[in-house]
């Protein structure tokens, strides 16, 4: 992860900056480790970097060694908090490209007033675990396919999660799914690693505006309800209103916003 520089500076000729392995980078004053530097693929294709250090000498010279072996574009991800971490990166030449929002999402539906809400006539919630794997396949390629028409998939918050390379369906049981007789149509996936973290909402294009996001949150945030997780959590790209708008109508409050930069 990053850790911010810290103001406190060793001597910077004292600092000797060696590459380990493939993508890693240490930092070494007087045989002692005093910073890392790391880079790695994205699913989505991107190389993004990150620096442990706690002096900002030390962060400014990981930075620049990486900087001059790893090709361009590169990117990082910050805490819009840490005013350190961020000015560490801008001197390596990084700028701010997007901001996602944090929310932390109430399950209750009597808090989220999903407790009555259905899907549109002629549509079923399918609820994780239980989705067809070869329409779920089907409905996920076709939402990539009209979002990058679009805005871009790299619009969408960051996927951090490991797959194959060219599978974009992580994991088939996590995905609940809205179904017409013939196709799905939209898709939700929840995963529960620490706390429950709602990682994709999606509808077709031509199915949206009709409620079925809605009945996917209702049908995903109820069933964390009843297992018994009163919170949680997803990320919204700020530029996308109507995601965020989603999630403010049932209660959802950001807590936090990071910084995706770039150079």
């Amino acid at each position: 992860m990053n850790t911010k520089p810290f103001t406190s500076r060793p001597s910077g000729n004292a600092v000797m900056i060696t590459r380990v392995a493939d993508r890693q980078w240490h930092a070494l004053d007087d045989d002692l480790v005093v910073g890392r530097g790391h880079a790695a693929h994205r699913p989505d294709g991107r190389l993004f970097v990150s620096v442990d250090a706690w002096h900002d000498v030390v962060f400014d010279r990981l930075a620049e060694a990486m900087l001059a072996e790893l090709p361009a574009p590169l990117y990082t991800v910050v805490d819009e908090a840490d005013v350190e971490l961020t000015a560490g990166w801008r001197r390596a030449g990084f700028t701010i490209r997007r901001r996602e929002w944090e929310y932390v999402v109430p399950t209750d539906p009597r808090v989220t007033g999903l407790e009555a809400v259905l899907p549109p006539s002629g549509v079923t919630i399918v609820p994780a675990g239980h989705a067809d794997e070869g329409l779920l396949r089907a409905v996920d390629r076709a939402i990539r396919d009209e979002v990058e028409a679009t805005a871009g998939w790299q619009s969408m918050p960051a996927e951090v999660i490991p797959r194959p390379e060219g599978d974009t369906v992580v994991d088939p049981s996590k995905y609940a799914v809205a179904a017409a007789p013939d196709r799905y149509l939209g898709l939700i996936r929840v995963v529960t690693v620490n706390r429950p973290r709602i990682e994709l909402v999606a509808v077709r294009a031509g199915e949206q505006r009709r409620g079925i996001a809605r009945a996917l949150l209702a049908n995903a945030l109820g069933t964390l309800h009843r297992s018994g997780f009163a919170e949680a959590w997803t990320e919204v790209q700020e530029s996308n209103q109507a995601a965020s708008a989603l999630f403010e109508r049932i209660g959802a409050r950001p807590m936090s916003s990071n910084l995706e930069l770039v150079r």
